[in-house]
């Protein structure tokens, strides 16, 4: 062979070496990825919805979605990491850390992952006393704080060119302000509890649970200066005017970065924050103002709540997204237990004003918002779900399809288990972007599915003729901590319906829409959950901007 043709063949093998070493081969770490498990044929998701025989802390590894409370979803070098509050049935998790994750790359099998902390973060005491030291008050010695670790949010950002997840978790401070001692009926001396703080840390190795804090970002401000005086244990009055939990985090399409944050007191609170570090881009100063003026204009702009004068109005977890032009803000309302259920405004401003699917002004705490996005249920042959809210929302990666992830509560005594309200049970829900209107066709507003997620392979198209037969339709109404129920729907070929509702019925197969009378709602293939055996079948949900609810529906 020729010294030509040598060289000719060196130079093709490099090439076809160096085509072997593709940039997607490389995680944002300069690692090499985990493989890609082999993929498997579809089958449905078979694990169960009281998991109490499975609920020890030694059985963790079989959990998959079981013990799930204010859940927030990342993707991050190939899998959805999500991780929540501190709960579980039983209280499993205590004295394993805090924050504990799961993750998936299907959306519908989920493992154990370990949380950034097993200590308290000592910067949290240290900003407690500080505190406390400004308001003229006895520190609180560290062994004797009452900790809580609440509702974490997790983003994937980059950060000097490297893609990190970057976590803003709340810490609540379980003590009396005026004596510092425990919060309970017996210690109660007058005064309202103790602060929260809002913290953030960072990972590259999320697997791995390594995480680096970063320390405070915020912590509840009161427009009451330093009178945090409480008539009785019965006065909801709150001295907070900002309570700094429940976090939500965006980078908006400009480059900016916010956190909103706040439950029940008076509303929700928008602060811009440094890309690079997290932490706010303004000087808070003394958490403590003697008017909601001076204070918004260091802790946040006030962007929502449900009743203007309210300190203590039942709104809380907000979480926020944007699409097509759109700042989409979920919030939960009413209490965990039983009631909790979502709603969604939107504004094309991240300051706002947000304005619900009728144009009430939620910034303007102008009354109760709408659409429903869930809310306690129950459709037939099943005890159905309770406690639904507090949700993230994310999109698949690849797809760009977007998910909502939210616990959900068995009602008290399923199977003779009066503890049974203590399961939390994680649901992950397709969004569907429904039409606020027949005469709205582009106005779309986003609506959980009413089954859960099970990546039910859709390689056949909906058809007309498939939805021809008997439904369970539901209209999710705000009914106080009750559960809306199903009623038999028919759907006849000849294009009229009878029983829940009465008219005509038309579909519309390229954009998988059913128009029921004058609610257009979206079908979409998911599992029946409540099926035994579970089973493949369509489901809807829709809206109309005048109807205060939403259809639900699943084919029987």
């Amino acid at each position: 062979m020729s010294l030509k043709n040598v060289l000719f063949w060196i130079v093709a093998l490099m090439m076809l070496t160096l085509a072997g070493c593709k940039d997607d081969d490389i995680t944002p770490n300069g690692e090499e990825p985990e493989p890609e498990p082999e993929p498997t044929e579809w089958s449905i998701p078979t694990y169960a919805d009281d998991y109490s025989p499975i609920a020890a802390w030694s059985l963790r590894n079989q959990w998959n979605l079981a013990n799930v409370h204010d859940p927030s979803v990342a993707y991050y070098n190939g899998y959805y990491y999500m991780y929540g509050t501190d709960a579980s049935y039983g209280n499993e998790h205590e004295g394993h850390g805090h924050f504990q994750g799961k993750r998936s790359r299907d959306l519908v099998n989920w493992d154990w992952v370990g949380g950034p902390f097993y200590d308290d973060p000592a910067w949290v005491a240290d900003s407690l006393n500080a505190i406390r030291s400004r308001m003229g008050l006895e520190t609180i010695p560290e062994n004797e704080i009452n900790y809580g670790y609440w509702a974490p949010v997790v983003r994937r950002v980059n950060v000097d060119g490297q893609e990190i997840l970057r976590m803003y978790y709340s810490i609540i401070i379980d003590n009396y302000i005026e004596t510092g001692k425990a919060n309970t009926p017996a210690n109660f001396d007058g005064s309202w509890v103790e602060r929260a703080f809002i913290g953030v840390c960072e990972s590259t190795d999320p697997a791995g649970a390594v995480w680096v804090d970063k320390g405070f970002v915020t912590t509840s401000s009161s427009d009451r200066g330093l009178d945090y005086s409480r008539s009785g244990t019965n006065d909801w009055s709150a001295y907070f005017y900002y309570n700094a939990i429940d976090p939500t985090y965006i980078v908006t399409p400009e480059g900016k970065h916010f956190l909103i944050h706040g439950s029940w007191h008076s509303g929700f609170a928008l602060l811009e924050v440094d890309a690079a570090t997290g932490k706010p881009l303004n000087t808070l100063g003394e958490p403590y103002a003697d008017s909601a003026s001076e204070l918004v204009q260091r802790y946040g702009l006030r962007v929502g709540t449900r009743t203007a004068s309210s300190r203590w109005q039942g709104s809380e977890a907000p979480e926020i997204i944007y699409k097509d032009g759109y700042y989409y803000l979920f919030m939960a309302y009413d209490g965990l237990d039983v009631p909790y259920n979502t709603r969604v405004v939107r504004s094309e401003n991240i300051e706002g004003p947000y304005l619900d699917i009728t144009g009430r002004n939620f910034t303007n705490g102008r009354g109760d918002s709408y659409p429903i996005v869930t809310h306690p249920y129950k459709f037939n042959l099943h005890h159905g779900w309770v406690g639904i809210a507090h949700c993230a929302i994310f999109q698949e990666e690849g797809s760009g399809d977007w998910f909502y992830m939210s616990q959900g509560r068995l009602p008290a005594n399923v199977n003779g288990n009066p503890y049974s309200n203590a399961l939390m049970m994680g649901h992950v829900r397709r969004i569907v972007w429904c039409p606020a209107s027949i005469d709205e066709p582009d106005n779309l507003w986003p609506l959980a599915l009413p089954q859960r997620y099970a990546a039910v392979p859709d390689d056949e198209p909906i058809t007309s003729d498939l939805l021809v037969g008997t439904w369970e339709h539901m209209k999710l109404e705000y009914t106080y901590a009750q559960q809306n129920t199903a009623k038999s729907l028919t759907l006849n070929a000849d294009g009229t319906m009878s029983g829940a509702l009465s008219g005509s019925w038309s579909y519309d197969e390229a954009k998988k829409q059913l128009t029921l009378g004058n609610v257009i709602v979206c079908v979409e293939r998911e599992v029946d959950w409540e099926a035994s055996p579970r089973k493949v079948t369509l489901v809807y949900a829709g809206t109309e901007k005048s109807l205060n609810g939403t259809y639900w529906g699943k084919k029987k």
